[in-house]
């Protein structure tokens, strides 16, 4: 599978700019949006940041490409989020603003000497989007090897902030669907065959039904039919996930993509990043608006992100 320098530029600059859209109105309610919804990007706001400033979302996504650089490992997964954590690596302006709970102790973890593949909550409610905020990029990593070793190594990255199997399952979904858009299929051939190859994948491991269940609208449903009040978009996975697919399988451009993600409140940052990595790889990275691409936090760090990882793949 070929993957092109515009393909990592879309997908990279897809999440923080989605992300980015969303932070100034993280946690606002659905219903206030829907009277003055986000059109652009914003200033200030929930977190009192500059116009164009990205999340953890994008910080630790971009902490993962790093690696993605250089030879895959997760030690070096775990130090780049310790390094974020301690001295704001990929952070805008080197401050952390944003954190989630379980990212927060799993990285407390880490740095106490916890293996990374064990330094993720396994609880029930250890199930945020933290671990699916920020996998986009390991689609660049995984895209010839075999199904098996896809969900093995997207199960440890994952594990390194959220190890519960509904996490994982979240993530390996995502980034199979990415998968399928590498390839060339179109948005609902791609969902579809997600759905097929996720299934199949999930029904040759040892997983209690009951979580395989509470994906049955991404894997036996058609999402995109759903009325808007049925999608939701707080912070627990699989309404991040359903509510970025949601998105993508009813809009038709990038920017139509992220909007309508934003727009639906609450975790508006994590929703929004996580449907613009697919919808840049979807459109393009031609697609993005220009201002939006020109006022976002560390445009020149994030374009060399890009040419090195192009470089490495």
């Amino acid at each position: 599978m070929e993957i092109t320098l515009d393909n990592i530029k879309a997908l990279l600059f897809g999440v923080a700019i989605g992300d980015a859209l969303g932070v100034p109105v993280e946690f606002t309610q659905r219903a206030f949006l829907k009277a003055n919804p986000v059109v652009g990007m914003r200033e200030y706001g929930t977190h009192n940041q500059p116009k164009g400033t990205f999340s953890d979302d994008s910080s630790l996504t971009f902490c993962l490409a790093e690696v993605l650089t250089q030879k895959f490992s997760l030690e070096a997964i775990a130090q780049n989020f310790i390094q974020w954590y301690k001295s704001g690596y990929w952070a805008v302006g080197g401050k952390l603003f944003d954190i989630g709970i379980a990212t927060r102790l799993s990285i407390s973890n880490l740095m106490n000497g916890v293996v990374p593949d064990l330094a993720g909550g396994m609880t029930e409610d250890s199930n945020g989007n933290g671990s699916l905020m920020r996998i986009a990029p390991l689609v660049f990593y995984l895209k010839d090897k075999k199904v098996d070793e896809r969900f093995m190594i997207t199960k440890q990255v994952s594990s390194i902030t959220h190890r519960h199997i509904r996490s994982v399952i979240a993530c390996f979904y995502y980034v199979e669907f990415a998968r399928k858009i590498l390839e060339g299929q179109d948005k609902f051939k791609a969902y579809h065959n997600t759905q097929l190859i996720v299934s199949d994948l999930l029904s040759s491991y040892p997983i209690l039904s009951e979580e395989i269940s509470r994906y049955n609208r991404l894997l036996k449903e058609d999402i995109y039919t759903l009325d808007e009040d049925r999608i939701q978009s707080s912070g627990y996975v699989i309404h991040t996930l359903e509510a970025s697919i949601w998105s993508i399988l009813t809009t038709n451009s990038y920017e139509e993509a992220v909007l309508k993600a934003v727009n639906l409140g609450s975790d508006t940052d994590t929703t929004a990043a996580v449907t613009g990595g697919l919808a840049g790889l979807i459109y393009g990275f031609d697609s993005i608006p220009t201002d939006w691409i020109n006022t976002i936090a560390k445009r020149t760090e994030i374009e060399d992100l890009a040419i090195r990882l192009k470089q490495k793949i």
